[in-house]
């Protein structure tokens, strides 16, 4: 009980000795020991280093997960120790919507179909955004968050130390200057003596932890690269899954694109979504062959065909369309080989071509 209450009085009597030293230093009343410019350097980097992760971390987070609540969740959900509840993503929600209206229309319908097509698509596209959370995750935050709450964490306890060494020799170093006895003089040059050399350690121990930020740089070099890594897979796994929905869907959906683009530019006209027979759709250039449209595009001359579904034109170049008129098309030299020139009395424009069935 003696010995823990002289260890209470003496705890109590360095935090007064060191309350006073700061007072005195912040009035001016009291000299400061000074780091080296060494040291300050390295203290000045691992706060920058402390304060950058940390925005790259919550910047990261927010593009991974942009809903701040499903965040707040899953930081509890980790918190404690428990797996967060899997839920669909925005490209599987709407990848599970446009098969489900794509079933509901009919998938033997070109827009149904289509719509299938596109929704498996966009779960694919989900499934890789959902690899590539996870990876950026594990390899990406958690190397950043360990830092913040391990390494750094350290840090900060050493320098807090040092901090009181620091105000420990300089009130050893007030008190030496303060002792007019010999007796205490004496005293009071041991006691400067041990505060320094306790100084002098401290110092060499957060020089040690501070110098270590530079592995940390290198680590978070290589942890970067993992990321840029997992990035490029995803984007790229995303971009041949659109390739493959295209190729998938055809050239209509080209051609439908296409004009889409034309009507958004001149902002006028709008194209229509025909209701497409699937083998028709998704025929191509090789339906079209069979129907006589390479022999017409080869030969130079004119034919009757039949329009399968309305178009709307997009340009004063192109040509407006009813289902089940006849008119007269001809292919002209250097023209898109998915176009031929449409005639109708005294109209005249392009049309593409799968909208159209030749007439014998």
């Amino acid at each position: 009980m003696d010995f823990n209450v002289k260890r209470f009085a003496a705890d109590a009597g360095t935090f007064l000795s060191r309350a006073v030293q700061f007072t005195e230093e912040k009035l001016g009343q009291a000299e400061k020991t000074e780091l080296d410019a060494h040291l300050e350097n390295l203290l000045t980097r691992a706060e920058c280093t402390k304060h950058w992760t940390e925005k790259i971390l919550k910047q990261t987070e927010v593009l991974l997960q942009p809903n701040p609540n499903v965040r707040i969740e899953e930081f509890f959900y980790e918190k404690l120790d428990k797996k967060a509840p899997t839920r669909m993503n925005n490209h599987e929600l709407l990848g599970q919507a446009m098969i489900d209206s794509g079933n509901e229309f009919g998938p033997g319908t070109a827009y149904g179909n289509a719509l299938v097509k596109c929704g498996e698509t966009e779960k694919q596209i989900g499934g890789a955004e959902r690899e590539f959370i996870q990876s950026s995750a594990i390899n990406f935050l958690t190397p950043f968050r360990n830092f913040l709450e391990g390494d750094f964490k350290t840090i900060l306890k050493e320098r807090k130390l040092l901090q009181n060494k620091r105000l420990d020799l300089d009130a050893a170093k007030t008190k030496l200057k303060k002792a007019k006895m010999a007796e205490a003089r004496v005293a009071a040059e041991q006691d400067l003596k041990m505060t320094q050399s306790e100084f002098d350690r401290q110092a060499e121990i957060t020089r040690l932890l501070l110098e270590g930020v530079s592995s940390t740089h290198a680590h978070h070099l290589r942890c970067l690269n993992d990321f840029v890594e997992a990035q490029t897979t995803y984007y790229a796994q995303s971009y041949q899954y659109m390739v493959d929905l295209q190729k998938q869907l055809g050239s209509f959906p080209s051609t439908f694109s296409s004009n889409n683009n034309q009507a958004s530019m001149i902002g006028g006209a709008s194209v229509s979504v025909p209701t497409l027979p699937v083998s028709t759709a998704l025929s191509g250039i090789g339906g079209r062959s069979s129907s006589g449209f390479s022999e017409l595009l080869s030969s130079g001359g004119s034919r009757k065909a039949r329009v399968l579904y309305d178009y709307d034109a997009a340009g004063s170049s192109e040509l407006s369309l009813l289902a089940d008129e006849v008119i007269t098309v001809s292919s002209v030299p250097g023209m898109d080989s998915d176009w031929l020139m449409g005639e109708r009395g005294n109209q005249k424009g392009k049309v593409p071509i799968t909208y159209l069935e030749l007439l014998n």
